[in-house]
């Protein structure tokens, strides 16, 4: 490859969508924020790809394709007047509602795509690169630790005030009770579970249902509409 010269990789098309999402959606829509920040980690996994930091870039490429399109099916749905996952429903319900803070939206949308759609893109990308979990555990963690890094630039972005204020603010302990860490943990051991489960197909089936259901729940937990 000669100096300079960029390699397209699906990962661009990824971007490329996310951006068209981004243009097309009113900046105060619920999904228009989320989006926002999806867009921003998915451009540093590109950059990192590009630059060679994924040990197995083919990996790092088929796992960020698989997961990001989790989340653009659940928009095509809508879009389409289908149901979302159960997950994506309070996001999309809630999005144009006067009560919720961006910063909900943000997280709203970050815990329906790690605690739902994390562990299912685990499992597609075993079986499209014919692998185990345990082989994807590097990409896996390093995606991970990058939206750890971005996770408290989101949060002072997103709420307003000074420090003092945050600590009497509802949000604060609203969203307190989330974490993102503990949610990453419980996508890998969940895509952990679906993969030992693949020989059996009601039982990982009821397993996603009831996965899906309990990630919708906390999702709506997050947007509980606040007082200014």
């Amino acid at each position: 490859m000669a100096q300079g010269e960029q390699v397209l990789t699906p990962v661009d098309g990824v971007v490329s969508r996310l951006r068209a999402l981004d243009a097309a959606l009113p900046a105060r829509d619920g999904v228009a924020v989320f989006n926002r920040v999806y867009l921003a980690v998915t451009e540093a996994v590109d950059r990192r790809i590009d630059a060679g930091r994924f040990p197995d870039a083919r990996a790092a490429i088929a796992l960020d394709v698989r997961f990001a399109e989790r989340y653009l099916a659940a928009v095509d749905a809508v879009s389409e007047e289908r149901r979302p996952p159960a997950c994506w429903r309070p996001l999309f319900a809630f999005r144009h509602h006067p009560g919720v803070r961006p910063l909900q939206f943000a997280l709203a949308g970050i815990n329906a795509h790690i605690g739902h759609d994390l562990a299912l893109a685990v499992v597609d990308t075993c079986r499209t690169l014919a692998c185990e979990p345990v082989d994807l555990e590097d990409e896996f963690d390093r995606v991970g630790d990058l939206l750890l890094s971005l996770e408290e630039r989101i949060r002072e972005e997103l709420t307003p005030g000074p420090d003092l204020l945050r600590i009497a603010d509802p949000l604060t302990h609203l969203l307190g009770a989330w974490s993102l860490e503990r949610a990453r943990d419980a996508a890998w051991t969940a895509a952990r579970a679906l993969w030992a489960l693949r020989g059996l197909p009601d039982v990982a089936g009821e397993f996603t249902e009831r996965l899906d259901t309990a990630v919708g729940f906390a999702g709506r937990m997050l947007l509980t509409p606040l007082p200014d």
